[in-house]
């Protein structure tokens, strides 16, 4: 049966203790309270520093087995180094997940100075990663979704490595200017690009940038919640991550959009129910 993940960026946030996860909840208790609302995170932290491998078999015991990860290849093979002389560095990244491997997917986010020119390089570096692991790519050179002979060359290596096109759709928030301080940081930093929806593997993955409105963040992602029912109805398990600028309310928004698309694939599975969050006491 085809399921859908969905999640945020991170599984903890300044603005969610004693809403969706319990107050000065120990660090390494955080997923296992954010698994209640979602069944997918975006492991974004891995492309800054590569964990200790400790530290992800604690990330295996607070999810059950249905679980998504997806992890970003750490940015000194993608952007530093740009998949040269990174045997040592991938070695130690697929050696520390290793307890998460069989429900974790390698997301490979290259930066818009990687253009169709080094495609041949991406190519070499996908067919190197291991055969038996999920792989998806997010590239943000324009050319690749403007161009038709860029986005056949880049979906034709994909297509051989058996890799995701990763969309950050971006559309719905660059509709209107900013309005308050995350908007406006958000305005300066994420990426103004096209909106793609063609699935190219049995898992595609979607990042969805909303606006602080949960109102405008609901409205936009009404295309994507009907080809997402369209995905699971030709037996596809998509995964959607839903950001807004401030994140506030991101992992209500995650399961509102399960439900969106629920209710129109009505035999899909339902998200488990979170635990209750106890109010703050005084004592």
């Amino acid at each position: 049966m085809p399921r859908l993940h969905v999640g945020c960026a991170m599984w903890t946030h300044k603005a969610w203790p004693g809403r969706f996860l319990p107050q000065s909840l120990p660090a390494k208790e955080r997923l296992r309270a954010y698994a209640g609302w979602c069944n997918a995170v975006e492991g974004n932290t891995t492309f800054y520093a590569t964990p200790t491998r400790d530290t992800v078999t604690t990330w295996a015991q607070q999810t059950g087995p249905d679980f998504r990860f997806v992890l970003k290849i750490p940015k000194v093979v993608t952007h530093e180094r740009r998949f040269t002389a990174v045997e040592t560095e991938m070695r130690a990244f697929l050696d520390a997940i290793e307890p998460v491997a069989d429900r974790a997917v390698l997301w490979t986010q290259l930066p818009s100075s990687f253009g169709p020119s080094d495609v041949e390089a991406l190519t070499r570096f996908l067919r190197r990663l291991p055969a038996n692991r999920h792989r998806a790519v997010e590239v943000r050179h324009p050319a690749f979704f403007t161009d038709a002979n860029a986005t056949s060359l880049l979906e034709d290596a994909l297509a051989v490595a058996q890799a995701e096109w990763v969309p950050f759709d971006t559309t719905v928030f660059f509709q209107s200017p900013p309005t308050s301080e995350a908007e406006q940081d958000a305005w300066a930093k994420k990426p103004r690009l096209p909106r793609r929806t063609l699935a190219l593997t049995g898992q595609p993955i979607v990042r969805y940038l909303g606006r602080d409105s949960v109102e405008e963040t609901v409205k936009g992602w009404q295309p994507w919640s009907e080809l997402v029912a369209g995905w699971l109805s030709e037996g596809r398990s998509p995964t959607v991550f839903l950001h807004t600028p401030d994140n506030n309310e991101a992992p209500a928004l995650a399961r509102r959009f399960h439900d969106d698309v629920r209710a129109l694939v009505p035999d899909l599975e339902p998200l488990p129910e979170p635990e209750p969050i106890e109010p703050a006491t005084l004592f």
